[in-house]
């Protein structure tokens, strides 16, 4: 067993937040693989190293953080968001790095759920490593990795619906005018989530009528390096002067469907782990009616318009026994706005 010294719960807790940070801000450059966060405790439980998940083929959160770290790992403490992977890749185990460091303790928030990857944990408790499991686990299960499990769990890509609407829940005024229903804080929020998702689907009314460009935005207009993949569904064919065919901001698929299923299921989204779902009514109300959205990120701007569209079109909802119900995970302000993060009940969609 390790002789090393506990480290007090408020470093670890620390560490563990720090390796948070660390993840989200590689969230959208690591799929297929997980954004994962990792920060190395010194002997005396001093921060020593922090590192990330590269994008695929390179270093993975772990030794990163231990590469920072040097000699001062050995005796020391990891504290990481996902359970070290214990098999051979692109990269070697990340369970032999921290044995070869000399890490005597690790802290984990989360087990690995890809059972290719498992088992790190039991290795280093079978090498005399101390090991504790759940350090701010609901924290990092919403974090960056919360669309990486759920793939793991249900084999699907994360559906988040994003919407701004007014307070009596439109999307556009009469004329079908919407910009902008929301704040500059919020459209900003909205971009900074584009550059984290891996697609972002509209339907071709959106794109008929908006001629959006789909693309994630620094404030000053100019585009962030990881751009998500931009996904079209409906029958309607894209006209030619539109901005997804012209601007070459980013890749941009048509499936000639309305299908949910067979939008997830297309080979060039079956193997995305985050999809941004920005249709109007009509497409948010199918995915929604399919059991397909597991987060709804509600931008709300206190304004009324009275006429237009409704945010959600028909969604399988006939009777008051069918309601969809949501669970709240946060509500927060954004500039002039609220925010209101919300996840599918037990038992409902997603």
């Amino acid at each position: 067993m390790s002789t090393a010294p506990h480290q007090t719960s408020v470093a670890v807790t620390d560490a563990m937040r720090r390796a948070l940070a660390a993840s989200d801000l590689v969230h959208g450059r690591t799929s297929p693989n997980p954004a994962v966060g990792c920060v190395v405790l010194d002997r005396t439980g001093a921060v020593a190293g922090t590192g990330a998940t590269a994008p695929p083929g390179g270093p993975h959160a772990e030794r990163t953080a231990l590469a920072e770290a040097g000699d001062r790992a050995a005796g020391g403490t990891a504290v990481v968001t996902l359970e070290p992977c214990n098999h051979h890749g692109r990269t070697p185990p990340c369970v032999d790095a921290l044995l070869d460091a000399g890490i005597v303790r690790v802290h984990a928030a989360l087990t690995d759920p890809n059972p290719i990857a498992a088992g790190g944990l039991d290795r280093l408790r079978a090498a005399g490593v101390d090991v504790t499991l759940g350090t701010l686990a609901d924290e990092v299960a919403r974090g960056p990795l919360r669309g990486w499990l759920h793939r793991q769990r249900t084999g699907r890509p994360h559906v988040t619906w994003k919407v701004a609407t007014t307070l009596d829940g439109r999307v556009a005024a009469a004329d079908g005018t919407s910009r902008w229903i929301t704040g500059p804080q919020a459209r900003g929020e909205v971009h900074d989530l584009r550059r984290r998702m891996d697609a972002i689907v509209a339907g071709t009314g959106t794109v008929l009528a908006d001629d959006p460009a789909l693309t994630a935005r620094h404030p000053d207009g100019t585009l962030f390096a990881d751009q998500p993949l931009r996904v079209v569904v409906g029958h309607r064919d894209i006209p030619p002067g539109a901005r997804l065919r012209t601007d070459g901001a980013a890749p941009t698929l048509h499936l000639r469907t309305r299908d949910p299923a067979e939008v997830l299921a297309d080979p060039a989204i079956r193997d995305v782990v985050d999809v941004l779902l920005e249709g109007g009514p009509i497409l948010a109300g199918a995915f929604v009616a399919a059991g397909v959205v597991d987060r709804v990120l509600v931008h709300l701007a206190p304004a009324l318009l009275g006429e237009g569209p409704q945010a959600l079109g028909a969604a399988g909802v006939g009777t008051i026994a069918d309601i969809v119900r949501l669970q709240v995970d946060e509500v927060r302000r954004a500039g002039g706005d609220v925010v209101i993060d919300a996840r599918p009940a037990s038992g409902q969609v997603g």
